[in-house]
């Protein structure tokens, strides 16, 4: 009896282990130039159910490897859901990539791999969260990348307004909006619905596990002020090397040493300067090249160097170079070092031709890790907000999203 009891006790404890938030996994050295999105140019899948979504990404060891992806599915809080395969995908994943070529009339050789789903393998059954994962022939997992897929089954109307709070009025933005069924009946939704709200597709600061503050009939509002605010930040700097002898307004020389060398004017300190608005695409990248028809296999990559005056804000604390090119990770490859010649901080980034958006981040000892304390925070900065519904139906045994909502930050409003 006792023996049996332990298994029970350890065949629960091992499913707890495994019930673990599914974090994206960045990517190694070799792998680079991950491009993953729907229907939009924007680079986080959020897609209606039967949508295609399309991932591409460089091996630059060019030696023609295998890659094979899977598919997971994920409750609310991206965790596993209790869903078999058969019961979210048609077909079966762990399939090969066959989608290949590489790079042409390239200093840097690489093998470009893409892959569309649904395919002819592997479709999706259900909404929800979701994982792609990559792993190579060694069955070692390579990167993976969250992705969304909704229905459209309610309205979502947003706003986005100053902070009431005059402490923070010219630095955060507030996030308000409603949601009404459209396609659903909502049984008990103060329970069954959630909600998360992103600023610019950025997981690590999305909020979650808010509540309707009232509901007018069937209609759910959340009209709050602190509880839905985000920090403006700023707007992105960005830099262009699609055209790799001209230097653009960013760059400030271009050297030819084995690969392409762009170098970078030194950036400055914007926390303490007016707000001024340019346009940005709020983190993103654009891989494009003027010396070739594909951009996918013709473009070059170059070593990108980034500075950044040193003061003693920063002290003994990391800085990166932080944007999407590497979903934002915070790694040795993207850390700044001190150039004491100089008195700058400085990095140098192996990138794939482009348009890149990137900023400048801290990471305290402590491990917090300050987005806006080199750029500022303003009311006025233009974002992107998405709101995504989640509902699980009393029995049910997982969360699906049943709506989606979006608002920029240029209609803000007192």
């Amino acid at each position: 009896m006792r023996l049996k009891l332990k298994q029970i006790l350890l065949f629960f404890w091992g499913l707890s282990a495994l019930a673990q938030v599914q974090l994206e996994v960045p990517e190694p050295e070799h792998i680079k130039s991950i491009v993953f999105k729907g229907p939009t140019e924007d680079q986080f899948p959020i897609v209606q159910l039967g949508e295609r979504i399309s991932l591409e990404f460089d091996d630059l060891s060019a030696s023609e490897q295998d890659y094979y992806y899977r598919i997971v599915h994920c409750d609310y809080n991206w965790e596993p859901s209790q869903l078999l395969k058969s019961q979210y995908l048609r077909g079966t994943d762990n399939q090969r990539i066959i989608n290949y070529e590489n790079s042409y009339s390239t200093l840097q050789p690489y093998s470009n791999y893409r892959l569309i789903l649904p395919n002819n393998q592997v479709g999706f059954r259900v909404s929800g969260n979701y994982i792609l994962e990559i792993y190579n022939t060694a069955n070692e997992l390579q990167f993976s990348r969250r992705f969304v897929i909704y229905q459209d089954l309610v309205q979502v109307a947003a706003t986005v307004r100053r902070s009431r709070d005059f402490e923070f009025i010219d630095q955060k933005q507030s996030v308000q909006f409603s949601i009404r069924p459209s396609g659903i009946q909502l049984i008990n939704p103060k329970k069954e619905v959630k909600v998360a709200i992103l600023q610019n597709y950025h997981w690590p600061t999305a909020l979650y596990e808010i509540p309707p503050q009232y509901t007018i009939g069937t209609e759910l509002v959340y009209r709050y002020d602190q509880e839905t605010a985000f920090w403006g930040g700023n707007e992105y700097l960005n830099f262009d090397t699609s055209d790799l002898r001209v230097p653009t307004v960013a760059i400030s020389s271009i050297e030819l040493d084995g690969l392409y060398q762009h170098y970078l004017f030194p950036n400055r300190y914007r926390d303490s300067e007016e707000y001024t608005y340019f346009p940005d695409i709020n983190g993103d990248f654009t891989i494009r090249t003027l010396q070739g028809q594909d951009n996918s296999r013709e473009s070059e990559y170059s070593w990108v160097h980034f500075s950044l005056p040193y003061t003693d804000r920063l002290g003994l604390d990391k800085v990166y170079v932080f944007g999407k090119y590497n979903n934002y990770a915070l790694e040795d490859l993207n850390r700044m070092e001190f150039n004491q010649q100089t008195g700058n901080m400085e990095a140098s980034l192996l990138l794939k031709q482009g348009f890149y958006n990137f900023k400048y981040v801290i990471e305290r000892e402590d491990g917090t890790v300050e987005l806006n304390t080199v750029c500022g925070n303003f009311h006025f900065t233009e974002n992107t907000y998405t709101i995504l519904v989640y509902y699980r139906n009393f029995g049910d045994i997982y969360d699906s999203v049943i709506g989606i909502g979006s608002v920029n930050s240029t209609t803000i409003s007192n």
